[in-house]
C-alpha cells in the first residue's frame, strides 16, 4: 500500500495521527544488537533518508523512531519497541526537521546561484551532521566566485522570497523552466523559489527564504573532476561563525595581536620558524660532520679492511643521527650501523668501497629482532618494534656484517 506523505504539502507539521498497518521485528544483522521493529503507516509526516537529506526522528506513540526508510511507494519506520495495530500519534523531532529544512532550502538557493551566474551545475548534494556539501562541475570556484555566490545567495535569503511546492509531469515542469530535468514518469513534485528557480525535489523545505537564516560558505576543494563546496545554513551557520571567531580570537591572543592582524602575525611567526629551522638544521649538519671526523679517528680498521661504527644513541635528534651516519659513510671502507634508543629508528650507511649491502643486512638482522625497514645497497632505514632491543639488534647486525671464520 502506498504511504501518504504528509510532508510533501505540510513540512511544518510537527504532529500527526495515522493507522498502523503492520509491525514486524527487524532481523537484518547489520543493524544494532538492540531489538528494533519495522512499522508501516497509512500516512506519515516522517521524512525518509533520500536525495542527500537524512531521515527525521521522533516518536510513534511510546516508541522512538530511529530510522525512516524509503522503499518504493512505502515509508518504513524503524522503532525501538513494537506498536499495536490501529491508531497512533506521531511526533517529529522539530529541531532536527527545521535544521534539515534550512540546509536543504539553502542548498537549492546556492546551487541555483552557482548554476545561473557561474555555469557551475550541482552534481550531488550531501546534508551532513555538521557541514553540508554540493559538488559542482566546471571552472574552479575561486575565492572571488565563492564570495560572489555567497553574497548573491544571501541576497535571496534577505529578500524573503516564497518557497512553493508545484506538481506536474516532466514535460509540464520542463515547459515551466525547471532547472534540472528528470526521466521519471507520472506526476512529479518540484520546489519553486520565487524569481529564482524551479527544481524537482522530494525533500522538506522552509516556506520562505528568510527562514534559511543565512548561508555560510566554508571552503572549496577538488574532488576528482568536480569541486566540493562546503556550506552551512541558519543555526548551523551562526554556530560555526561563532566558533570560527572564537578560534581566531584565541589564535590572536597567542600571537599577541588583534584578530584582524592574525594572518599577518601568523605569516611572520611561520617565516621566523622556518628561518630558525633552517639555521638549526645547518648547525646539526655541521655538528654531525665534526663529530663524525673525530669519531673516525678512534675507530680501528678491522682485518677485513673495514671500519665499522655500531652505536646506540640516546637523547639525540633523529636528524643528527641520520647526518652522523651519512658523514661516516663519506670515508672509504666505512660502515655505519646506528640506532636511536628512544624510538628504535635504524640508520645503516656505507661507503661504496665497503662493498656490503645495507638493505640485505637490515633485512637479515630484522629476522631476529622484530621491526621493519628497507633501502638500497648503500643506505637503509628502519624501526624496531621494541626500542629497548637496540643494543641486541646492533650486535646481531655487526655479527652478520663480520661473520666469524
Amino acid at each position: 500500500m502506498t504511504t501518504k506523505r504528509l510532508y510533501y504539502d505540510d513540512p511544518i507539521a510537527q504532529e500527526f495521527s495515522a493507522e498502523v498497518l503492520g509491525c514486524e521485528p527487524v532481523s537484518a544483522p547489520a543493524l544494532p544488537a538492540a531489538p528494533l521493529w519495522r512499522v508501516k503507516l497509512d500516512r506519515t509526516a516522517f521524512y525518509p533518508t533520500s536525495g542527500g537529506q537524512p531521515n527525521d526522528t521522533g516518536r510513534l506513540g511510546d516508541a522512538r523512531v530511529v530510522e525512516v526508510l524509503d522503499e518504493d511507494d512505502e515509508v518504513i519506520h524503524v522503532v525501538d519497541k513494537p506498536i499495536e495495530l490501529g491508531s497512533v500519534k506521531g511526533i517529529i523531532d522539530w529541531d532536527r526537521r527545521f535544521d534539515h529544512m534550512q540546509q536543504h532550502t539553502g542548498q537549492h538557493v546556492l546551487s541555483a546561484v552557482f548554476h545561473s551566474r557561474f555555469a557551475l551545475p550541482t552534481i550531488s548534494f550531501h546534508l551532513g551532521s555538521d557541514i553540508c556539501t554540493i559538488d559542482v562541475r566546471g571552472q574552479e570556484p575561486t575565492q572571488e566566485i565563492s564570495d560572489k555566490a555567497m553574497a548573491a545567495a544571501n541576497d535571496v535569503v534577505y529578500a524573503d522570497r516564497a518557497v512553493n511546492v508545484r506538481y506536474g509531469t516532466a514535460e509540464e515542469l520542463a515547459a515551466a523552466g525547471v532547472r534540472k530535468t528528470v526521466e521519471r514518469t507520472g506526476t512529479l513534485r518540484a520546489i519553486e523559489i520565487e524569481e529564482l528557480e524551479l527544481q524537482p525535489c522530494g525533500g522538506t523545505h522552509v516556506r520562505r527564504t528568510g527562514q534559511i537564516g543565512m548561508i555560510l560558505l566554508r571552503g572549496v576543494s577538488r574532488i576528482r573532476q568536480d569541486w566540493r563546496v562546503e556550506f552551512a545554513c541558519g543555526r548551523r551557520a551562526e554556530r560555526l561563525a561563532r566558533e570560527d571567531f572564537a578560534t581566531l580570537r584565541a589564535v590572536a591572543q597567542r600571537l599577541n595581536c588583534s584578530p584582524q592582524e592574525a594572518v599577518t602575525s601568523a605569516e611572520r611567526v611561520v617565516a621566523e620558524r622556518d628561518a630558525h629551522f633552517k639555521s638549526a638544521r645547518a648547525s646539526i649538519q655541521k655538528l654531525a660532520e665534526m663529530d663524525a671526523r673525530a669519531y673516525l679517528q678512534q675507530v680501528e680498521v678491522g682485518a677485513d679492511g673495514l671500519r665499522v661504527v655500531a652505536k646506540l644513541f640516546e637523547n639525540e635528534p633523529a636528524e643528527y643521527v641520520q647526518s652522523f651516519a651519512r658523514e661516516l659513510a663519506q670515508a672509504e671502507n666505512t660502515v655505519a650501523l646506528l640506532v636511536r634508543g628512544e624510538d628504535g629508528q635504524i640508520f645503516f650507511s656505507q661507503h661504496p668501497t665497503a662493498k656490503k649491502d645495507m638493505n640485505a643486512l637490515l633485512n637479515e638482522a630484522l629476522k631476529h629482532v622484530a621491526g621493519k625497514g628497507g633501502g638500497s645497497r648503500d643506505s637503509a632505514r628502519g624501526r624496531l618494534a621494541d626500542p629497548q632491543r637496540g643494543s641486541e639488534f646492533l650486535a646481531i647486525a655487526t655479527a652478520a656484517l663480520r661473520p666469524k671464520p
